[in-house]
């Protein structure tokens, strides 16, 4: 990068001043890692200190069938194939209740597009999980699933959400976004939820009072002027509606080679290579200095990694998601849970403050700053991998 726009791409941020388009593509041309993570940080910050926020969540799939066929996906399955299933009421109320004894505070659900579970099915589920665990909050369903939902019931995205939240929605899920860009979408994606439906169905969330995540899939085929473009769409919404709570990059993965069925399912695999660990730490930085008027930017140990988990807190992230290690709908590995003491002693050996929050990025509890470095030399410390 040139020194003299370096310089003055410093200026704008230690001055506060909102980044363009034009910004955001010459940061992500910049090899200078140190320095974006250092803008990042000071960023990260001014917002949030030192805390880094985190919540007890799992993941809940009541079906993996799913009439699309996304190019990046490893998760769907079609109708007959002999790991296809879809989740009586009851058996999603058992496994549920089967997680909870882990002190959940968070209930995340995201299915495949079933051809033919009726509408009725999803509130139903959504009433008994509410019942049967009454301190956990559901944060459940896709943009693309509301739009679905709105396919098979015959209702406005409107009424759907109403019906949801009355029987226990507290948020949405964030997902169905992945790229904006038509031209990048167009490859990755098979149904109808694009910017438009997205954009709609998360500014009616956010009417009715919801606080919604908003997630962006990256390292596949898109470059990082589309990066830069999605992040501009989502923060022109939040300018209109501010309903959005926290904006979470997702690193995207090819398939485990070593899959039960043997099948590599994701149809990008051979012409792509995942995101290195120096990418994604720049489009966590790029990410949190474009996106100004978000107050959080998450992590995804399961997409990520530990490690690249704990750097990411020194480029711009404040909130760490352990539900699974791996995150099924790019990467069908299965999952390896993170508990309440793995997470506070990740972020209190990255050196920051552990803050338990609610789905609504409420603070639950506020625990002891990380350990000194003398006190940490007088005992033996645990090494992430």
């Amino acid at each position: 990068m040139d020194a003299g726009l370096k310089r003055e791409l410093e200026a704008k941020v230690y001055a506060g001043e909102r980044l363009t388009r034009e910004d955001g593509i010459a940061l992500y041309e910049s090899d200078d890692l140190a320095w974006l993570g250092r803008l990042a940080h000071h960023r990260r910050t001014e917002l949030n200190g030192d805390r880094v926020m985190f919540n007890l969540s799992r993941h809940l799939h009541l079906t993996n069938v799913c009439s699309a066929s996304c190019a990046y996906c490893s998760f769907q399955r079609k109708p007959g194939e002999t790991d296809a299933y879809a989740m009586p009421v009851d058996e999603a109320v058992r496994t549920a209740r089967a997680m909870a004894g882990e002190q959940l505070t968070e209930l995340q659900v995201v299915n495949g597009l079933h051809p033919t579970l009726p509408w009725r099915y999803y509130p139903e589920v959504l009433r008994e999980l509410t019942a049967a665990l009454p301190d956990v909050k559901l944060r459940c369903f896709t943009a693309t699933e509301i739009q679905w939902f709105e396919k098979i019931s015959g209702l406005p995205a409107a009424e759907v959400l109403d019906e949801l939240m009355a029987a226990g929605l507290e948020s949405l899920t964030g997902g169905g976004a992945e790229i904006f860009d038509e031209e990048v979408r167009r490859q990755i994606v098979d149904h109808d939820c694009h910017w438009p439906d997205w954009s709609r169905i998360h500014r009616l969330a956010h009417e009715k009072g919801m606080k919604t995540p908003a997630t962006m899939l990256y390292g596949h085929i898109e470059e990082p002027r589309h990066r830069v473009d999605h992040v501009l769409r989502l923060r022109e919404l939040q300018e209109e509606t501010g309903g959005f709570a926290v904006f979470v990059p997702l690193r995207y993965q090819h398939d485990d080679v070593g899959a039960p069925d043997g099948k590599i399912r994701n149809k990008l695999q051979s012409r792509t290579t995942m995101a290195a660990p120096a990418e994604s730490l720049k489009t966590f930085a790029v990410s949190r200095l474009l996106f100004d008027n978000v107050p959080h930017v998450q992590c995804s140990t399961g997409t990520h990694g530990l490690s690249v988990a704990q750097l990411a807190l020194n480029f711009g992230a404040d909130d760490l998601d352990g539900s699974m290690a791996a995150y099924k709908i790019t990467h069908d590995a299965g999952a390896h849970p993170m508990h309440r003491d793995d997470l506070l002693d990740l972020i209190w050996d990255a050196g920051f403050q552990p803050v338990e929050r609610t789905t609504r990025y409420e603070v639950i509890r506020e625990y002891d700053g990380a350990p000194s470095l003398a006190e940490r030399r007088s005992e033996p410390q645990q090494v992430w991998a």
